[in-house]
């Protein structure tokens, strides 16, 4: 892509003498998942938009530790976790926004006993926030009338109760917002969570995923939207099992709306 993004790192803007309004933490799947850097672009696409100071931490970021702490090694998640508090305490980082709710989650509700004391919002919120406030508006455009269904990822639902934003985002957009047997509260994981996303299945009949995407299938969707890069791989890989690839499009929320935009 030749595109020009304007992504600050905070050592630029430090030197600068600059404090950005927000932290975007990337997390290890929008940087290196070629799928998930799609998301990180759209959504920076729509920070420069709606002219929001933000600045990446670039290659002093290291992964939250979330999947070594969910896979049992909580010595190298701590290790993780206090090289990160280090540097975004250097930094005096106040408010950090993520599109994935596992780094979402980390941040918020396992780094503040070890030091890490953020204001750490999910980008669907912080998308919403920017659209209460006037500073970002959304047409429906390509998606007016079309039916999306949202699969809540387990970390940004069940975990940390954010229900709201990503729906309240897809009705801007005049689209049809359609709803899984289970969802909300009773939504079912994708089955990537839990560092299960880079270990072997286990024994049984039906892979998750599979059965997630069936959930989404059966509302007749035109776009399953998700609010994870996890999901989207698991919903994606769904749907080629299901030889639905020319009819059913998996995007993230940020996604959505950059389009909407023509961003």
């Amino acid at each position: 892509m030749s595109e020009n993004l304007i992504v600050p790192t905070m050592a630029e803007m430090l030197a600068q003498g600059k404090q950005p309004e927000v932290l975007f933490w990337v997390g290890c799947a929008g940087s290196f998942d070629d799928r998930a850097k799609k998301i990180t672009k759209a959504f920076v696409r729509i920070l420069n938009r709606a002219n929001v100071s933000f600045a990446v931490l670039g290659t002093e970021e290291s992964c939250t530790g979330d999947p070594a702490k969910r896979a049992g090694n909580e010595f190298l998640f701590q290790m993780q976790a206090m090289m990160n508090i280090e540097v975004l305490n250097a930094y005096e980082a106040k408010k950090i926004v993520t599109a994935c709710p596992h780094c979402f989650n980390t941040l918020k509700n396992e780094y503040p006993e070890l030091g890490g004391k953020y204001e750490v919002v999910h980008h669907t919120e912080f998308l919403k926030s920017l659209l209460d406030d006037g500073r970002l508006t959304i047409e429906g455009g390509q998606f007016k009338g079309k039916r999306i269904t949202f699969h809540d990822p387990c970390y940004l639902g069940r975990a940390n109760n954010v229900y709201e934003a990503p729906r309240d985002l897809i009705l801007k957009l005049d689209a049809e917002l359609v709803e899984m047997k289970r969802s909300k509260a009773n939504g079912l994981c994708c089955g990537a969570g839990g560092a299960q996303m880079f270990k072997d299945a286990e024994p049984g009949n039906k892979e998750v995923n599979i059965e997630r995407t069936e959930d989404a299938l059966e509302t007749k969707p035109e776009i399953i939207a998700a609010g994870c890069p996890f999901c989207n791989t698991m919903m994606t890989d769904g749907i080629k099992n299901k030889e639905k690839e020319g009819e059913v499009k998996v995007m993230d929320i940020a996604e959505l709306i950059a389009n909407a935009q023509d961003l």
